[in-house]
């Protein structure tokens, strides 16, 4: 804690120094005392934010009331000296960017609570408990089928689900639970860097036509990198023995396949949207929406019908369990689903993307942007914020970032996604899925513990850069 204290310190020192007027002609209000009380009021919700595992205050809550102080105050300023209204416009279009992104986020969530709701990955789950592997194969598996799941279901969901098989797998067992845990976080991380649905900054960075789709899989192999180099280092300390098999039945219900090709499908639309119609891929997922509706009404006119038939094969098996099952069948309801969407995480989203957006209409970015990107190379610039998004949630850099749009190379685009995809996971609090690992693993997979592994985890976040760099060269001289 003391050094993100530190460090918005050393933040603040940095963004309050004078500036000249912005280029777009708004007032530069970074000097001003009201610019440096926004600052302040942005700095004392982040840390309420870094702090909610002890405080217990859900992360919303501080930058949703920081986001509105901050453009009260500008509309207040603007009012003040005599231009009322300019700044409706600044906030319309923070807004705008903000609701594109969650309609897109609110349907890929709704797909995988349906999917979870089918019993998708509690299955997957049983097949790997059942299986019984040793424990240096168990570390494996869970880490690639991370690092290859987390592209299509996002890196959060795709931790949880794998921390689960470990947890259940290896009860007891704290030294290799937290080996897993962090193996797991890495591997999320950098399997998320290089696909748009992977995480929410790659998403940003595609909605905004920055990165195309297809030049995402140009990370594939510096991703793969950053996760084998640490993997390959935790391997040699995994004790080669096995677990005992356990036995859990899992079934499938009904329609469980036809929602993944239907999210597939989903997919499809989306990128056919934005790279065949140049229309936003929102279009795509809305449109998708309404296909796993279509299906969820279908589910539910016949599901009478396939009850009946199933219940039927229950009686004349004399199988009770499978009766009593049938016995508590629900239909399948789309809005419970919908219900069910992280809208915590929805909502801190919301208030990141006005509070940096309002900080930015201030002058803060103009000035952060002249520091990293005209006083530094980009490649460097870009590092460190990959660093710092250890500290600091990915979200806001990345959002800072696109909103300052910096003037630099394809290259430089591509390294920044992935240093702020992958740079997270130097600490278990710097990704959402380290920190939700921390809560679901509570007292196995701990901060001291991911801390320990930090030099082969910031190894690998090196060896990754110089990969790009080695690989990508030619896009460093395109610039955009």
């Amino acid at each position: 804690m003391t050094r993100k204290w530190s460090l918005c310190a050393a933040m603040l020192a940095v963004l309050a120094s004078p500036a000249a007027l912005a280029a777009t002609g708004q007032l530069d209000l970074t000097g001003s005392a009201w610019g440096l009380l926004a600052l302040a009021i942005f700095t004392v919700a982040y840390l309420l934010v870094t702090a909610e595992e002890y405080l217990h205050l859900r992360k919303s809550i501080p930058v949703l009331v920081a986001a509105g102080i901050i453009w009260v105050l500008i509309g207040w300023i603007y009012m003040q000296q005599g231009i009322p209204g300019v700044t409706e416009a600044a906030f319309r279009h923070n807004l705008l960017e903000y609701a594109e992104l969650l309609l897109f986020l609110l349907v890929a969530m709704t797909y995988i609570n349906a999917m979870e709701e089918r019993r998708l990955f509690d299955t997957l789950r049983a097949w790997m408990i059942r299986r019984g592997f040793s424990y240096k194969a168990l570390f494996w598996l869970t880490g690639f089928l991370s690092f290859f799941i987390s592209p299509i279901a996002d890196n959060l969901t795709t931790a949880l689900l794998m921390c689960a098989v470990v947890t259940k797998v290896a009860e007891g067992d704290k030294r290799f639970i937290n080996l897993c845990c962090i193996n797991i976080v890495i591997a999320a991380n950098a399997g998320g860097a290089f696909s748009p649905f992977g995480d929410i900054t790659t998403l940003m960075v595609w909605q905004a036509g920055i990165v195309k789709f297809n030049e995402f899989f140009i990370l594939f192999v510096p991703a793969l990198v950053n996760y084998l180099v640490p993997a390959l280092a935790m391997n040699f300390f995994i004790e080669n023995r096995k677990p005992a098999a356990r036995y859990e039945e899992v079934e499938l219900k009904r329609g469980a396949i036809r929602i993944v090709l239907l999210f597939l499908l989903t997919i499809a639309s989306a990128v056919a949207c934005h790279s065949l119609l140049h229309l936003p891929p929102v279009l795509g997922m809305m449109t998708g929406l309404g296909y796993l509706q279509c299906f969820g009404y279908f589910l539910r006119r016949t599901l009478p019908s396939s009850l009946a038939r199933k219940r039927a094969l229950a009686i004349k098996r004399g199988d009770d369990e499978a009766l009593k099952r049938l016995g508590s069948v629900v239909p399948f309801d789309v809005f419970s689903r919908v219900a069910r969407a992280e809208w915590d995480t929805l909502l801190f989203f919301y208030g990141v993307v006005m509070c940096v957006g309002g900080l930015g209409y201030m002058g803060y970015l103009a000035l952060m942007s002249d520091l990293l990107y005209n006083s530094w190379d980009a490649v460097y610039a870009n590092i460190t914020l990959g660093v710092l998004s250890a500290i600091i949630d990915n979200i806001p850099v990345m959002f800072a970032v696109l909103t300052m749009q910096p003037e630099m190379s394809h290259g430089n685009w591509l390294l920044i996604t992935l240093t702020a995809g992958v740079g997270g996971s130097l600490l278990s609090i710097g990704s959402a899925a380290g920190v939700a690992l921390m809560g679901q693993a509570r007292g196995m997979y701990t901060f001291a513990g991911h801390l320990k592994w930090a030099p082969v985890i910031a190894l690998g976040y090196v060896a990754s850069i110089l990969v790009h760099l080695w690989l990508n060269s030619e896009s460093f001289n395109v610039y955009g």
